[in-house]
Parts: C-alpha cells; structure tokens; sequence
C-alpha cells in the first residue's frame, strides 16, 4: 500500500492489537469495519508482522466470514491502492467480465471487441496463467508486440478511442491482494469462498466499472468441483459486488471438457479470432455472446436477455467486433502489418495462425484406438500435458511457450472410427511416451451414442 494512502486509513481507525483480532476470530466471533480496515491498512507495517497474517487468514479459513465481514474485506482491499476514475459521460456503459480460469478460456479475447462494438467501455485487467488453466495475457502476448503494460493515462486513450483494452494489474491496484494472496498460497487458505471473494471483487471494483459478469467455472477440472461450491461462491460475489454498487450477474459453467477445441496461447488465439470472424466452436459462441449479452441487458443497452445475445451475436457476424480486436491490438503496440495479416485475412482455419504467430517445430497426430462415440474429454487432463508441453508455469514469473498446444477434432457426442485422427499435439520437445499415454485415456470411446451437452451453462445467478 502507498504509504500516503496507509497513513490516512490509519488515521481514520482507531488503534487494534493484532492479537486480539486474531483471537476474535479464532473463538468464532465477528470482525468489525474498523477492525478489518485497521488489518489491511497495516499489511506492510510493523505492526503486523508475517506470522500473524497467516494466523488470521487461517483463522478466518476455518471460521468463515459473515457476508458484512466479506464486504468489509472486499472494500478495505479494494481501498488499499489506486482506485480507477473515467469520464463522467463514460457513466453507465463501463462492463467487465471474470471468470475462475479454465481450460481453453479464450472468451475474453472476443468479448470485449465484441462489447466495444455494441459501444460499452472495456477496462479489462487480466493476469496470467498459473498451473493448468491458461492467462488471458499470455495468449495476447503469443502475438508479436502485444504489451500488457499500460499506464492508466493511456487506458483512458485507448478506451476512447478503441473502447476495449485487456491490460495487466499494476503494482497500485489493490496491493494488499498481494501481499494476502501470497500468504493464503503459503499457508493452505487459498479454498476459502470469503478470501476468494473479496480478491476477485476487490480487483474488479477498483476498475471502477458499472457492470460485471463472472464466469465461474465448475467441474473436474476448475477449482470448484461442483455446481454447489460453484453456487456459493458466485452467490458471494454477486452480494459483495452489489454492496459496492457493482450490478452483477454470474454464470456457472460446465468445465469437464475443454472450451473450444484448442489448449495452448497462439492456438486459442487463432480459434479467437475465429469466433471473432463469425465461426469457432459453437461452445465458444455461446459463452461469449451470453456473457456479453447480460452485460447489455444489465447495463440498460438491451431491453432482454435474448437482444443482447443477438446484439453481441451481430458484431461477431458482420465484423465489428473484429475490428475493434485489431484496433486494440494496434493500440497496445502490434505493428499494422501483423494486426492487419491477423484479422483482415480469412482465419479459415488454425493451421492460418502459423501465418503470423510462433509455430512449434513438431506436430504429432495421436489416432482413436477404437471406434464409437466420444463420451467424455478430461479437460483436467489435457490441461496438465499442455503446461508440461510448455504453454504455463507451475511458479509466478516462469516463462512460456506461446507455440505448443493441443487441437481437437472432435467433441463429446462424436462419431470415431478406429485410426481417425482426434487430437493433434504440437511440441517443440520428444514428445513422451508418458504424454501419448495420459492424451489417449483423456478421450473415452465408447460403443453407445451420446448426445453432446446443449450448453455449457448450468445456472444463472442475477
């Protein structure tokens, strides 16, 4: 926290001793507002030293917070740094999205062209992928001279101008999420649906942003297993963020089999800008014009639900949406030369991408070993191979591979014959034995026909 900042909030508090707060919330009681502001105004002071941190927050994994402690978390983080200021006549049109992170989670990529098309205003803040699921800045920085480092002044010009940006958090937006996040990954307290709501939120308010959808996925390979852990949490965000006065709606999402049919950075960029060129996977489709379309509809820019969905649906159709995607990307240092190859030639299909993005040196097809239906993709498991490939990082900081990947050709539901081509792998290593082995128990064939899911939305939460 900027210090000038921490002394002020100190000086509105009254003085707590870190032990007695501690001791309130290990015996089960409640943390007052003035209590909570007092912890997070002195994160980086003398006053509350590293091992007491991790004794509140493992205090308040095992004893829950209450949704007034939640909020007053969320808003003391939120609080901590810089919060976002735009222009008054900007006032009811500023949306942003969020999802829990999955595999193959290329939905911001489309979306927010596709928002800025219908004439909102995008200050998309994203991080980067850690473990299995992959970081929306990382597939953007697959794209030569993409920058993510952008001064908040600039933000301003280019949502002006463009109306869309996907940028990285600054070292003063909400720093005490640092400083509590990296504890929490220390000290086991990362599953807790408080803690977990008030980083979220407290990001996303201090964007300063009208309206906000979440994306929270559920399955075998998100963090939340079932859509009664996905239910609680969205349900906790969506009361927070209204207690900020952010409108929000949240989506649970099916995240047993991968988005899309591609894993790995310059790939889900092709597959994006497939979407974003009217095509891509109908799975995709759907999730970036419904998200899309309840930010129209919560925002007072559609009179339904559905006319936002086709709205958003429009711009992806007649190129729009594509255009502002190239003027972003323009505006966040791509050359015209690759931004135009990009998004004015016919992406047909992904092979295209090699046109202009890394290719990885080798391309391995792996072949159904027998014939039937495809009746499930572990997404967890293809995830896991694509970070071994190379395409994320088990520590903060690792570089990446933006070339290697995985592509499908086939879905849930699909007919295979034996020896068809289902997957291929692109690699710039040997690919192991051990890789080819845990790729083809990630594909289950079976005899009997199956109907593939009619959406990936499970439940909407308003």
């Amino acid at each position: 926290m900027e210090e000038a900042k921490r002394q002020k909030m100190c000086a509105e508090t009254p003085a707590y001793r870190m032990p007695d707060i501690i001791a309130t919330k290990r015996d089960g009681g409640e943390l007052s507002p003035a209590e909570i502001r007092w912890f997070t105004a002195n994160l980086q002071s003398d006053d509350v030293d590293d091992s007491q941190i991790g004794a509140l927050l493992m205090a308040m994994y095992l004893k829950g917070l209450s949704t007034s402690e939640t909020l007053a978390l969320t808003k003391a983080m939120r609080d901590s740094g810089e919060i976002l200021d735009w222009p008054e006549h900007w006032q009811g049109t500023l949306v942003d999205k969020h999802s829990t992170g999955g595999i193959g989670d290329k939905i911001s990529l489309p979306l927010a062209p596709a928002l800025a098309a219908c004439d909102m205003k995008v200050p998309m803040i994203s991080g980067r992928g850690l473990g299995h699921t992959g970081g929306t800045l990382d597939k953007l920085e697959a794209i030569p001279g993409y920058t993510v480092l952008v001064a908040k002044e600039r933000m301003t010009a280019i949502l002006e101008e463009v109306g869309c940006c996907i940028v990285g958090q600054t070292s003063n937006l909400v720093p005490a999420d640092k400083k509590l996040y990296a504890t929490r990954d220390v000290t086991s307290t990362v599953g807790s649906v408080p803690l977990i709501t008030a980083s979220i939120v407290s990001k996303k308010a201090a964007e300063n942003v009208n309206f906000l959808v979440l994306d929270v996925k559920v399955g075998k390979a998100a963090f939340m297993q079932t859509i009664a852990e996905g239910r609680q949490l969205a349900q906790s965000m969506v009361s927070v963020s209204k207690g900020l006065g952010v409108k929000t709606s949240a989506f649970l999402t099916d995240m047993n089999a991968p988005i899309g049919n591609t894993m790995g950075n310059a790939l889900e960029v092709a597959e994006a800008l497939q979407c974003l060129q009217g095509g891509g996977p109908d799975d995709l489709n759907e999730l970036v014009c419904k998200l899309g379309g309840y930010l129209l509809y919560n925002s007072g820019k559609a009179s339904t639900p559905e006319a936002g969905i086709a709205a958003i649906n429009s711009t992806l159709q007649d190129g729009s949406a594509c255009k502002k995607f190239q003027a972003m990307l323009l505006s966040q240092g791509v050359s015209v030369g690759v931004a135009e190859k990009l998004c004015t030639n016919a992406m047909g299909c992904v092979d295209d991408a090699w046109k202009v993005l890394k290719r990885a040196a080798y391309t391995t097809e792996l072949s159904a070993e027998r014939s039937g239906y495809v009746q499930d993709l572990d997404a967890l498991a293809l995830g896991k191979v694509t970070l071994e490939l190379g395409a994320g990082r088990t520590v903060a900081g690792a570089d990446i591979d933006h070339a290697v990947g995985l592509r499908l050709t086939v879905r849930v539901g699909s007919k295979v014959e034996k020896g068809q081509t289902w997957i291929y792998v692109y690699h710039n290593s040997t690919l192991s034995g051990d890789h080819v082995r845990r790729l083809q128990s990630a594909v289950t064939i079976g005899p009997d026909e199956v109907k593939s899911p009619p959406s990936r939305i499970l439940e909407i939460i308003e």
